[in-house]
Formats: C-alpha cells, structure tokens, sequence
C-alpha cells in the first residue's frame, strides 16, 4: 500500500486540532479499510478518532471544503463492505464515542453516544431492571447497528433498530447539526427524518448520538434446543409457531455443517443435525406454556431431544456458541474469507425459499452453511472461498444471486440486516424499482450534493 495524498491544507488541519488522534499511517489506515467481508481492502487516505460531535462537525466542514470523502467507522464489524474507501478520504472513527449520556428508567429509554457498544449499554443498565434487546450478534457499535438497520435474535420479539431508535443527533455532510425525531413514543409530526437515517450507512450524515428503546427484563427466561431429521422439518415448526402468535423471543436455525463447526470451535457437544434454539421470556408460567406448545409442534414434525437450558450459565453458553457461528465455519476452511448474503422473505414462503436454496447449494463444490433468524424470515448463508481462487469466488456470486433473486420474487429482500454497502448495490433497482431508486438518489443529491459521505454505498453506479 503506497503513502496518499491529501490536500496539505486538510492535513495540517486536522494534526493541529487532533494531534495523535489523526493518522496517516499505513497500519492504523489498512485497519480502517477493511472489515469482515469478501471484498478487498480499500485504505482511506487518513484516520481521525473523534471524541465529541463538534469533533465530527469540524471534520466534515473541513472535508467538504477541501472535497474530500468522509467513511464513518465503528468496529469494523460490517460485511458487506460498509466501511471501505473505494474513493480514498477520510475515515472517521466514532469508537471513543463511548457515553451512555442519559438512562431514563422509568419512561423505557437511554441516550448513548454512537460509539457505545450493545454490551457496554447493557453493562450500564445492571441494576435498572431494563436491557436493550437488539443483538446481531458481533459487539458493534449503537451507530453502527443503526447505520446498517441492524437486528439479530432476538427480533422477532423485539424487532430490528428501525423499530428502537426513537431519536438521533445527526451531522450533515456540510457541518451542521440535526435533531431527528424525539423522547416520545409517538409523534405525526412532519416526515419520519429518524427512520430515514436508520439504514442511510453514513451516506446521508453521520449520527453521533442516539435514543433508543429499552425493556424490561422478563421475570423468567427459557432456552431450549432441538434436533430435527431434515431442514423442511425445522422449518415447518417455525412457521406454524409463528402463525399461532407464540411470543418466543428467539428462533434460530442451524443445518448440520454449521453445528459441526460449533462444536470444533466452541466445544460443545451439539447434535450435528437440523436444528432450532428457543427462547421464551415471560413469567413463570407463560415460559412454560410457551416451551410446551413448542415442544408439541416440534414433536408432531419429528423433533427429538428437546433439551432445557434454564440457569443463566447455560443460556449464554449456547448463545454465545450461536453467536460464534460465523467465526467457527470459518475455521473449517483455515485461510478461507466468508462471501456471505442474508435473505428475509414471508414467513410464509420461508420452507420453500429454504428448500430450493439447498438444491443449489448440492450443485458447487465450496462449503456452505446455512443458519438464521427464520423468526421472522431471516437466513444467511456462510460461503466460504478463497478469495484467489476464480473458479470458487464464481460459485459464490452464482449461490449469492440465486437466493437474492429468488428472495425478491417471493416479495421478500436481498439483505434482512446486513445492508447494502458495496455488495448488493445491483439488487436495489430489482426490489424497489427504478422511481424509487430515482427517490433515493435525489434524497442523497439534496443532503450530499458533493457526495462526499461514504461515496459509492448503496446506490447503484449510474449506467
């Protein structure tokens, strides 16, 4: 990676004002231009680790007057290339961003600067009786989670961040700042400028602090696992316990490639077969009429070893060893990169999307595991490639654009979390139409007429 350029007037702006909190060095930019997905690296010319939103202000004013792109970046966590610098400029780290401004426990809500991490803001609510739900999995930043509508198990009870971000502090492209949305539950007042931003990936400004929802915490939960002779099988008792309103909080699928690489990774000692995890959060008794009604479904489909995890320990050893699905497929293919899509259709149409996507995973020769959040429709698959090897990297695009595309036709989406970025800029125009896109691309033109902010992300390249 060769030194860059940026224009001396800009740099010698930022080292006077940040000082060591600006960099140019190859190490600290690399780390900057990369992130969990298939995609190459793409360095930004600098790196600058903004403390305040007037930080962000002053940064922007100077990166629109010299024209010069500014990438937002949390953790690094994304993976469809979110945070990668195809047009060089500035990265802007919001991870010392790191307040929990304001808890307020009596009316369900906490402010939090973005570079505030799920776990952290669970850390500071011990003791309030409350928790923040969303969990998609990896400890990524509040900001970030909302740049990417981001969501994770526990949405089908507790929906994505588009349903929990009640308010934002926003920095626009030209330096100044809006206050979007507010601390009541509902309001009709003008357009809905919050959920605009949530999912916008830092193409339309830059969120520096965010209200969120909170939630009790139940007075009992329940974790359950499940094995199954057959993917259909599994699929057929989400639907129908999905279809006879039981309030789980989480339903996860798992096919046996991915349990395997669980149990290499985590050491556990999981069934190597079709299988779901539960959760049921409730009182005493609604946890376990829940659990039951499950079980008796789960029967009547084939499901065996329906197994309990109620002490605490025991959930988070699962979970967690759900959570780490990702990094363990990885290991059974050592130097291998993830090429990974995430689906949501009806859950209606979920068993038959699920289906035709196994016959086309039966059809290449890379390893491919399949699990999701199918609560609510959700599926991803883990392609693991070589990232050198042509032959595999077009296998992937090939499974990749077979379930995209059969996702749409079945009225669902190319992403249910994961975003856009640079990956599935293609897809839009198939799922929205056209006039839509055209809508995005002047929303974007009227709040960054110089497309400076994360330039080249979710709107596709204009032919």
């Amino acid at each position: 990676m060769t030194q860059t350029t940026l224009p001396d007037a800009l740099s010698l702006a930022l080292s006077e004002h940040f000082q060591q909190r600006f960099s140019r060095g190859e190490s600290t930019r690399l780390q900057h231009g990369r992130d969990e997905s298939v995609h190459h690296p793409q360095a930004p010319d600098g790196v600058v680790m903004a403390e305040s939103t007037d930080e962000v202000v002053l940064t922007l004013k100077l990166c629109a007057a010299h024209g010069v792109p500014v990438i937002p970046y949390g953790v690094g966590s994304s993976v469809e290339g979110h945070v990668l610098a195809p047009q060089g400029g500035i990265s802007l780290d919001l991870s010392s961003m790191n307040q929990v401004l304001a808890i307020h426990a009596e009316d369900g809500d906490a402010t939090v600067q973005a570079g505030v991490t799920r776990k952290q803001l669970n850390d500071a609510l011990k003791g309030s009786g409350l928790f923040f739900p969303i969990d998609p999995g990896a400890d990524a930043t509040l900001g970030g989670m909302a740049a990417t509508r981001a969501s994770g198990t526990n949405a089908v009870r507790y929906g994505t961040m588009r349903d929990n971000v009640m308010a934002t502090t926003t920095v626009l492209a030209d330096g100044r700042v809006m206050q979007t949305g507010g601390r009541a539950r509902k309001s009709s007042a003008g357009y809905d400028l919050t959920r605009l931003l949530v999912g916008s990936e830092g193409t339309l400004g830059i969120m520096t602090e965010l209200t969120v929802k909170l939630y009790p915490i139940p007075e009992a939960i329940s974790a359950a696992v499940c094995t199954f002779p057959d993917i259909d099988s599994a699929v057929q008792t989400v639907i129908q316990t999905i279809q006879l309103g039981i309030p789980v909080a989480r339903i996860e699928l798992l096919d046996a490639l991915s349990l395997k690489a669980i149990n290499l990774f985590s050491k556990t000692t999981l069934s190597e077969a079709p299988t779901l995890f539960f959760e049921f959060h409730g009182s005493p008794a609604s946890v376990a009429e829940q659990a039951e009604t499950v079980q008796a479904i789960a029967d009547e489909l084939g499901g065996a070893n329906f197994a309990w995890a109620t002490h605490p320990e025991d959930r988070s050893r699962l979970w967690q060893a759900r959570h780490d699905a990702y990094f363990a497929c990885l290991q059974l293919k050592p130097g291998c990169r993830c090429f990974p899509t995430d689906v949501c259709v009806p859950i209606s149409r979920l068993a038959e999307c699920i289906a035709a996507t196994n016959e086309d995973i039966a059809q290449v020769g890379i390893p491919i595991a399949l699990f999701g959040h199918v609560g609510d429709g959700n599926f991803h698959l883990v392609v693991l490639v070589d990232t050198g090897n042509d032959k595999e990297m077009a296998e992937a695009a090939w499974i990749s654009q077979r379930v995209v595309e059969r996702a749409i036709a079945m009225e669902g989406t190319c992403t249910g979390e994961h975003g856009i970025g640079l990956g599935k800029r293609k897809y839009l125009p198939l799922e929205h139409g056209d006039v839509a896109v055209d809508v995005m691309r002047a929303i974007k033109q009227a709040l960054d007429p110089k497309n400076l902010m994360n330039p080249g992300k979710i709107l596709p390249p204009l032919a």
